[in-house]
């Protein structure tokens, strides 16, 4: 049974760091490329960003991108997304996904039908 358990969700002030993290159990990890995807309250759910298995491509929306940065540790079957300089927009749950990719190292997916699992979601809230 695959198990998705984000963690690092909290209240922050405009400016702030968070880092968020998965940790993946009931998977072969490193078969798996990851996502976070985030849905904030009356909005769609969308991508944030990705990682392939290796860890060597990524992807991010252009709202987050050189303030998030995503990174995987194999070995500890973890993915994190550090956030910085968090914006009120930011606000949202957070989703941690995984998708059971064959291709190695593979591209990061953004659609959120190219993913197998989800996490519960940890909720973030920036104020401003």
């Amino acid at each position: 049974q695959v198990q998705l358990v984000e963690s690092g969700g909290d209240l922050v002030q405009a400016g702030g760091s968070l880092r968020l993290s998965c940790a993946a159990s009931g998977v072969t990890f490193s078969m798996y490329a990851m996502g976070w995807f985030r849905q904030a309250p009356g909005k769609e759910r969308e991508f944030v960003t990705a990682i392939n298995r290796s860890g060597s491509r990524t992807a991010y929306t252009d709202s987050v991108k050189g303030r998030f940065t995503i990174s995987r540790d194999n070995a500890k079957n973890t993915v994190s997304v550090q956030m910085n300089s968090l914006k009120p927009e930011d606000t949202a749950v957070y989703y941690c996904a995984a998708r059971r990719a064959l291709e190695w190292p593979g591209l990061p997916k953004t659609y959120g039908y190219d993913y197998d699992f989800w996490g519960q979601g940890t909720q973030v809230t920036v104020s401003s």
